[in-house]
């Protein structure tokens, strides 16, 4: 049986669900990451899910708002720029009546 909200058969990606946590880090080129962000970017302004694949596993997330964006400029020596996003989660719950 799978372990920690995964489902996954043989034939199929694993899908990950809620109730674990899950990270995976690639190194790519220029061009794929651009091409990466451009889908996500597609996803963020016409859908409320987004959903990553890979060959082997498959995360699909329906996302809230305000999301945030932070980006850090590192201007000495080794020049770096981190662009960070955070993407809440969607909540089901409504808010309580008032009578």
């Amino acid at each position: 049986m799978p372990e920690n909200g995964e489902d996954t058969t043989e034939t199929e990606r694993t899908v990950i669900r809620p109730g674990r946590d899950f990270e995976q880090e690639y190194r790519l080129s220029a061009v794929e990451v651009g091409e990466f962000l451009i889908k996500i970017g597609e996803q963020l302004r016409d859908d409320s899910e987004l959903t990553i694949v890979d060959e082997e596993w498959e995360l699909p997330f329906a996302f809230g708002e305000p999301i945030e964006l932070e980006i850090d400029y590192e201007g000495y020596k080794d020049q770096e720029l981190e662009i960070e996003i955070e993407i809440p989660g969607h909540s089901d719950q409504k808010a309580p009546d008032v009578k």
